[in-house]
Formats: C-alpha cells, sequence, structure tokens
C-alpha cells in the first residue's frame, strides 16, 4: 500500500513526484502555497510531457543562480546529484559557466554548494563502505 493512497489523486501524484524530484520522504502539508504546490506544481508541470526532469531541473537551477535564489539551490542541487541527474564533473561545470552569466558571487555561492554536496556523498561512501 502506497502512503499517499487515501489522498486524492492529484495530491498523490503530487507528493509522489515532489519526493521523486526532491529525493526525500515527503508529507502532505496544510494551507493553500502548500496545496497549489503539490497540486499544480509538482502533479501538473512537473509531470508534463517534452522536458525531462533533468532539463527542468537544469532551468531551475539557471533561474535560481540568476535570481540569488541560493536557498533553494542547498535542496535543488544535492537532489540532482543524488538522483544521478548531474554528477561532480557536470555541477561543477555549471557553476563555471553560471559564474559568468549570474555573477562571480552568485557562483562563488553556487559552488560552496556544490562542493559541500559532493564532499558530503564522499564522506556518506566512506561511511557506508562504498555501497
Amino acid at each position: 500500500m502506497n502512503k499517499f493512497d487515501d489522498l486524492p489523486e492529484q495530491r498523490r501524484r503530487g507528493l509522489e513526484k515532489m519526493e521523486e524530484v526532491y529525493g526525500f520522504d515527503m508529507t502532505d502539508g496544510d494551507g493553500d502555497f502548500f496545496g497549489i504546490t503539490a497540486d499544480h506544481l509538482f502533479a501538473d508541470i512537473w509531470n508534463r510531457p517534452g522536458l525531462s526532469d533533468r532539463d527542468r531541473r537544469l532551468l531551475l537551477i539557471g533561474l535560481l543562480a540568476g535570481t540569488g535564489g541560493h536557498d533553494v539551490l542547498t535542496i535543488q542541487i544535492p537532489a540532482a546529484y543524488k538522483n544521478g541527474e548531474l554528477d561532480d564533473e557536470q555541477l561543477r561545470e555549471i557553476v563555471i559557466f553560471l559564474s559568468h552569466y549570474a555573477g562571480w558571487p552568485n557562483g562563488a555561492r553556487i559552488n560552496s554548494i556544490v562542493e559541500d554536496t559532493i564532499a558530503k556523498a564522499a564522506r556518506a561512501a566512506r561511511t557506508d563502505g562504498g555501497s
């Protein structure tokens, strides 16, 4: 049984997509903002045909870099890495590319997020014995 089976179809699809995109367990939330996020953004927009999740993630990372959304980048970059959408080399290349368009200070902050993400994954791999 799916933990979201007791929810309306739209909410279930949204929460399942949120878990897939973010890479961590989601629970249903309260309020209109959460409802619109789950029911529209994730159930509808993230599930539309035409772009892969990786494509959407790259667009979002670029937008966040350009608008200074570093708090959300701390969620999106590790999730992209954990989901296998972007590897070490690709993340580091994104930093170099975005630094030239979003500005060096933004690039430096993004680089910190990227290097922290890679370092945490390496530590976890060593702790887990590489499994």
